[in-house]
């Protein structure tokens, strides 16, 4: 069986070159930082960026936080009305800062995300992902991130926002982590898998171990030369449907060759052939 358009998405990390303007986190404020052309100075807006992505095709979008300019509810209002005009769903706010597991400034970094789970509310967001914590898996540091993510739930009770968690950063370096952190929390906090995130020897098996409960992907691909790895891609894609994966697969692309909308193509369509 093939696999449906209406499965990809795509992450603004993967198109950082055409938005260019990064704002950067501040843990210690609620407030957006000042704009940094982090990535050049970039020729297109997030405002403009869902009738641009309806253009080539694709109809579900990833936010990473350090790209919107502004929490301002009207800014806001005015993402919600270009995503409903271009018929974009926001699929996942990515609150890419913070670490709920530091010992000295976990509380602090667990207030921060709060705020951004209201604003992925106030988007509309279908989900929003928080990092699980950057600590080494100790078992005091899985601790801490097991309570952590149960305020934070509890804090968005009754939101349609469902709240992921990726296995990333050395605290979910491991299958027995990811595992060990989403028994504990009783099916409140959901899994976004990354091919990317994972390497070495045992990266299929491991992934394989982690995506049968899988809700949310984000599906990274190796280019050489600016020609997709296709060996590896393939095996990632089949390891996760083989698992009983059935939800979005998001585009990840951040080489330098080819350019952002050529690479994601190839992402896509040898997703869709697949």
């Amino acid at each position: 069986m093939s696999i449906s358009a209406d499965r990809i998405a795509v992450s603004t990390w993967s198109l950082h070159r055409l938005l260019g303007t990064t704002y950067p986190h501040d843990l210690s404020t609620h407030e957006v930082g000042p704009m940094q052309e982090t990535f050049g100075e970039g020729s297109e807006s997030l405002l403009g960026l869902p009738s641009v992505l309806a253009n080539h095709g694709y109809h579900r979008l990833e936010i990473v936080s350090f790209h919107m300019r502004s929490r301002d509810p009207i800014y806001l209002g005015e993402l919600r009305d270009q995503l409903r005009m271009a018929k974009v769903r926001l699929q996942t706010l990515l609150i890419d800062a913070g670490d709920i597991t530091d010992p000295v400034h976990g509380a602090r970094d667990q207030r921060w995300i709060a705020g951004w789970i209201e604003t992925a509310n106030e988007l509309g967001a279908e989900n929003a992902r928080i990092i699980a914590g950057k600590q080494l898996p100790t078992p005091e540091a899985l601790e801490r991130s097991v309570t952590a993510l149960r305020q934070l739930a509890d804090g968005n009770s009754g939101s349609s926002v469902r709240l992921v968690t990726e296995n990333w950063f050395d605290l979910l370096s491991e299958p027995a982590h990811v595992n060990y952190v989403l028994d504990r929390l009783e099916g409140r906090i959901g899994l976004l898998g990354d091919f990317g995130n994972w390497r070495g020897p045992d990266k299929y098996s491991n992934l394989e171990a982690i995506f049968g409960r899988a809700e949310l992907c984000h599906a990274k691909a190796s280019f050489t030369d600016g020609e997709l790895d296709t060996t590896d891609y393939a095996q990632c894609v089949s390891l996760a449907e083989s698992a009983g994966y059935t939800g979005p697969y998001t585009l990840i692309f951040d080489n330098d060759t080819p350019s952002e909308w050529h690479g994601l193509a190839a992402e896509r369509d040898f997703i869709l052939s697949h």
